[in-house]
């Protein structure tokens, strides 16, 4: 029998990184809710009291930069209430420098053609519910649960920042066991480590090891907070920063991901929706028992409509012959940049929702759907 350990992390919505993304995302929500042609990669850089915007926009839409920063930041947490206190917040100092898209990329979007070059990867496995592999699942679940938490006062002494990380044990390839677990969890002052340790493996731990049919690991095999305290959450600890959580937004490691980032990006950039439509692509292979584990490959070029690669790798655990694949691809799917945006219905206000606990195996995002027969 062989024996292989795999561990994967997840931050929570108030992470310095999320907080970036949540704000990206948030501009590009804007703009297609009012010009669904929108065009925009929006990059946010979030420090000690300063919030700063780059990046490129061609839209119609009127946008008050400003306040749908500020509005994300307290919606996450950090409130004019804390800001003195947590050394960030809405009235933090707040700088724009986005700017008309270049002519030389909109020349290319205008024609169907990818917004970038790249290559991209989607992942599907069988082992968990939402067909993601165990450790990247286990630990979205547990730092929705922290943000949870926190929000509806079931752990009121909860700031708005935080981590997990899953070690999880497999013996030939099927997982057996959660073999360690690690919590980072931002807490007030009054609050003993005794007392943090206590609640969040009552209120955190037990209930998302009990969705998923797990056994916690022993009790030294847990470690909540491995400095003892973390009372300071957020970009006045650590810098934060739009697509710096490319692992934790896919497979956690589990699988090959592509270079480009998601957050801020409108669907003409392959980057999201090259990866969105190899997603959908794996997912629905597994879904329909065609292979128990599927990884797909797209790599486009800039300016160009359709990809220059496009693969399917299952692992020697396909149930049909490779041109079977293909055909259920083909089918599926047009993965030229148009297809992908059509098909999954892109150019609309959807991609709020990604910015935190990664963006696959979520209920009621397009490239989640499992396509009728």
């Amino acid at each position: 029998m062989s024996r292989t350990l795999f561990t994967s992390e997840s931050v929570c919505a108030g992470h310095p990184d999320k907080i970036c993304d949540a704000i990206s995302d948030a501009i590009l929500d804007a703009a297609l809710a009012q010009d669904p042609n929108s065009r925009a990669g929006v990059e946010t850089v979030a420090g000690a009291n300063k919030i700063a915007l780059f990046g490129e926009i061609r839209t119609k839409a009127k946008l008050d930069y400003q306040r749908i920063a500020t509005e994300k930041i307290a919606e996450l947490g950090y409130t004019l209430d804390t800001q003195k206190e947590w050394g960030f917040g809405p009235e933090s100092e707040f700088s724009n420098d986005i700017h008309q898209q270049s002519p030389e990329i909109a020349i290319g979007v205008d024609q169907d053609g990818a917004g970038d070059q790249g290559m991209m990867f989607g992942y599907a496995i069988n082992e968990t519910p939402e067909l993601l592999p165990l450790p990247i699942a286990l630990a979205h679940s547990l730092t929705k649960r922290i943000d949870e938490a926190r929000e509806q006062k079931v752990l009121a002494w909860l700031r708005p920042d935080g981590k997990a990380q899953v070690t999880i044990a497999y013996e030939d390839g099927k997982p057996v066991a959660v073999e360690k677990l690690v919590l980072a969890l931002a807490h007030d002052e009054t609050t003993t480590p005794e007392t943090v340790r206590e609640e969040a493996l009552r209120q955190i731990v037990t209930p998302v090891l009990e969705k998923y049919e797990l056994e916690p690991p022993k009790d030294k095999d847990i470690i909540i907070n491995g400095t003892g305290l973390w009372h300071i959450p957020g970009p006045d600890s650590d810098a934060g920063l739009t697509g710096r959580k490319i692992v934790v937004d896919t497979y956690g490691g589990y699988a090959r991901v592509g270079g480009g980032a998601f957050s801020g990006k409108d669907p003409s950039k392959v980057d999201r929706s090259g990866a969105y439509a190899a997603r959908y692509i794996a997912k629905n292979i597994v879904s329909a028992g065609l292979a128990t584990k599927c990884e797909v490959g797209l790599a486009y070029v800039i300016g160009q409509p359709k990809p220059l690669m496009q693969t399917i790798e299952t692992f020697g655990t396909a149930t049909v012959s490779q041109a079977e694949l293909e055909a259920f691809k083909d089918k599926l799917i047009d993965t030229s940049v148009k297809g992908i945006i059509e098909t999954l219905d892109l150019c609309r206000p959807i991609y709020s929702q990604t910015s935190a606990y990664g963006h696959f195996g979520k209920k009621g995002l397009p490239w989640e759907q499992i396509a009728s027969k």
